[in-house]
């Protein structure tokens, strides 16, 4: 500081007194002083306004941890007549030193700007990229900041072509395969958080990333690009239930688009056997969102197609068929056929059980029963629910007391014995007869019906006496 006082104050030693001013405010800032050296990079600026004294005074406000002004010296640095991308490069490298990520990537994305602008840089673009999106994934609630620069990637890698973005050889493969990896890493992260709308972006990006890679034969990236495509449209799924609204038209259409691509992955595995190495939990909700989005676009043959596919696959079971056949009959947009036939292939597999899970069974039947008698249309659809008593009628033949379900087997001993009612009243006796016949069965085989069982065979020789008597 002494030394200052022989320097002159003429316009010929601006340039050293500016010198001796920065000598000093780096002084302050080793001694952790950082007003007197904001005081002295100060009095440089006003007598040599340079990259240099920008540069200090990010630094001083990067110590004071006053990052918002440290963030706008970032914009000040550019406009210095003497910058160079360089010192971008060397902000965020002090920024993320002192674990100040905000101004890090403030520096980075400023970084970023000039390569758009076709200026040669020091470093490779996809670095920055990856520097950026690593920086942000260390804080959980920066999803959002870094799913926008994964798409600037995915945009840029597009745009120049994927060797010209990521690089040529072993490296250009390690650097997609990062971003791919990356961003299924972040889709699952956010699915796991229920965070549904990034969820189902970072998987889009990542079958795009994954894409990249995919040399057209089967492999792990065809997988991940399949994997990434289905739970892409499954978080879209999700988030409409989640916030209790209908996907636009425009989302219905872009997620009918992914499950085609998956869709046309997975028909390859299947015409070669190769189904198996997928997990079947994944290709089954391929086939529940694949049935409920072009049921959206009222596509209803697609959809038995697409169960009928599943169905005959290594990775369908029992629940599977199940829970589809459930929800083809409970959604807004239900269709009978795929319900009927997906309980109707469910029911034989426990059927053939060795060991029969006789209450998911009775639940089987009482469903396929309602679902024909809300869509019941002629004779045929009459003959089919009698069918369908008579083998639950089958099932329950030599069964213990009590293996099916008692409260079923009276559900359905009184339902068709109720049955007969309308045919009665339409003077159709045959009819009537036979769905008399079918409730006394079943009310044989099922336990505490004994005073119903008396009272039906009274009623039902009665009936025959007179069904006789008035066709005399």
């Amino acid at each position: 500081e002494k030394s200052m006082l022989y320097i002159p104050h003429d316009v010929e030693n601006r340039v050293f007194r500016a010198k001796g001013f920065r000598v000093l405010c780096l002084c302050y800032l080793g001694l952790s002083q950082l007003d007197r050296a904001h005081e002295y990079i100060e009095e440089a600026e006003k007598l040599e306004p340079n990259i240099d004294c920008s540069f200090l005074k990010f630094k001083i406000y990067l110590q004071k941890k006053d990052y918002s002004c440290a963030i706008g010296q970032i914009d000040a640095m550019t406009s210095c007549l003497d910058f160079s991308p360089d010192f971008l490069s060397l902000s965020a490298h002090e920024a993320i030193s002192c674990q100040a990520l905000p101004v890090a990537t403030a520096s980075l994305s400023k970084f970023l700007s000039f390569y758009i602008a076709g200026k040669t840089m020091p470093t490779t673009e996809v670095v920055v990229f990856r520097t950026l999106v690593t920086i942000l994934t260390q804080d959980i609630g920066s999803e959002t900041e870094a799913l926008n620069f994964l798409l600037q990637a995915q945009s840029r890698a597009s745009k120049l072509g994927t060797e010209c973005f990521f690089g040529s050889g072993e490296t250009g493969k390690r650097e997609q395969n990062w971003f791919a990896v990356t961003s299924w890493n972040l889709g699952s992260r956010c699915g796991n958080a229920k965070k549904y709308e990034l969820c189902s972006e970072f998987c889009r990006l990542a079958s795009e990333f994954y894409g990249y890679m995919d040399t057209g034969e089967p492999g792990d990236s065809t997988m991940m690009i399949c994997r990434s495509l289905i739970l892409s449209v499954t978080a879209m799924v999700a988030l409409e239930k989640q916030n209790k609204s209908t996907l636009t038209e425009t989302q219905v259409k872009l997620a009918a688009e992914l499950l085609v691509r998956a869709g046309k992955i997975m028909s390859s595995w299947l015409s070669d056997g190769r189904d198996c190495i997928m997990e079947p939990e994944l290709i089954f909700m391929y086939t529940l969102n694949a049935f409920d989005i072009q049921g959206r676009l009222n596509n209803s043959a697609f959809q038995l197609l697409v169960v009928k596919t599943f169905a005959g696959s290594k990775s369908c079971n029992y629940n599977y068929l199940l829970q589809l056949g459930i929800f083809a009959s409970q959604s807004p947009r239900s269709n009978p056929d795929v319900s009927t036939f997906a309980l109707n292939e469910c029911l034989s597999v426990m059927i053939a059980s060795a060991s029969p899970d006789y209450p998911t069974i009775a639940l089987i039947i009482r469903k396929l029963i309602a679902i024909s008698s809300v869509h019941k249309g002629d004779t045929e659809d009459e003959e089919a629910i009698q069918k369908m008593y008579k083998q639950a009628y089958r099932i329950m033949v030599g069964l213990k007391e009590g293996e099916y379900p008692t409260d079923e087997g009276k559900w359905l001993a009184m339902t068709a014995w109720n049955r007969a009612a309308l045919p009665v009243r339409l003077g159709q006796f045959e009819t009537a007869k036979k769905w008399l016949g079918i409730g006394l069965e079943i009310a044989e085989k099922v336990t505490g019906m004994d005073t119903y069982r008396a009272c039906m065979e009274d009623y039902l020789a009665g009936f025959a006496t007179k069904v006789s008597s008035a066709a005399g």
